[in-house]
């Protein structure tokens, strides 16, 4: 089979995973930022990895987030060619807003696309998961599947297949803030509890239900009160500086709610309209400069398309 030749530049977008109270289940896509990643088949098999950033992230395919995922993805292609794979990433390693996933969903979306589309997305977030297996030793998809289907999206499970389930949602602006620390994912991971009490769990189940069903109907101030995380945010919440004063300031200034975005550091909050976004973002701006830390925030909004391939060239057979 020939493939398409031309090269096509893909923007992966950051995500937020858990969503507060749904821990690994459920993520949403960002408008903004994304990274930018340029893919091209060439005949020497194997992947190329070219950084064109300063993170100094591994060009060795095997130890790479995006290189991993595509060796799984050409392992499933019969005389798979060889592609190289240009990253400029925007999205700063260890953010809390799915740099990693980013860098996997980018991948596999672009090398499909070169491929003439031959896979579907369910098996697009499972050959993205083994670069999320490199950056965090666990192969979880809830950044990944937003990346790569768009919108809001709930992931059942993750064997021995992904079973992703794409929600809808009612208009919602995000704000983000990325106070310029580091939470390792596998760090935060380490901490967390390896026993919940019952009571924890049923208010938990409750909380990830009644989230799911205010974003079907869209109902603001069901999400609101769904916002609430009593097993994991209690333990993470520690390794974030400014993170009760956000939390607090930003239902002050009348955000729906919101927490730590995935492993952290970044925190998210979700708010029914661009006014109240900007006065949760002067909330989460005014915090971090009483703190002295350095920070950014994004203003935006749910992505409802994941990773977006941009080319004018059509599909060759």
């Amino acid at each position: 089979m020939t493939y398409l030749s031309s090269p096509v530049t893909v923007l992966a977008p950051a995500t937020v995973a858990n969503v507060v109270c749904a821990f690994d289940v459920l993520g949403f896509a960002l408008a903004e930022p994304n990274d930018v990643m340029h893919l091209r088949l060439t005949e020497q098999p194997g992947v190329t990895i070219i950084n064109e950033d300063d993170f100094g992230l591994p060009t060795e395919p095997g130890r790479n987030v995006a290189g991993a995922a595509l060796l799984a993805m050409l392992r499933a292609v019969p005389e798979a060619p060889g592609v190289e794979v240009r990253i400029r990433k925007t999205i700063r390693p260890g953010s809390g807003i799915g740099s990693s996933a980013a860098s996997a969903a980018g991948a596999v979306v672009g090398l499909n696309h070169l491929l003439h589309n031959q896979f579907t997305k369910v098996e697009l977030v499972d050959f993205a998961m083994a670069g999320e297996e490199v950056a965090s030793g666990v192969r979880h998809a809830d950044n990944l599947a937003p990346g790569i289907y768009g919108g809001v999206t709930l992931i059942r499970a993750t064997v021995p297949a992904p079973d992703i389930v794409p929600l809808d949602a009612p208009p919602l602006f995000v704000t983000v803030v990325h106070p310029q620390i580091e939470v390792k994912t596998s760090d935060a991971r380490q901490i967390l509890k390896r026993q919940v009490a019952l009571g924890d769990a049923v208010r938990q189940w409750a909380n990830v239900g009644a989230l799911v069903a205010g974003l079907l109907q869209h109902d603001y101030a069901l999400i609101g009160r769904s916002l609430e995380d009593v097993i994991v945010e209690p333990v993470r919440s520690i390794l974030i500086p400014g993170f009760r004063e956000v939390k607090e300031g930003s239902r002050a200034a009348g955000a729906l709610g919101g927490g730590i975005s995935g492993s952290g550091p970044s925190l998210f909050m979700l708010s029914q309209d661009e006014a109240t976004a900007r006065a949760v973002q002067a909330v989460m701006q005014d915090t971090y400069h009483r703190l002295g830390l350095d920070y950014h925030t994004y203003l935006t909004t749910i992505n409802p398309t994941g990773c977006q391939v941009l080319t004018d060239e059509p599909l060759t057979t």
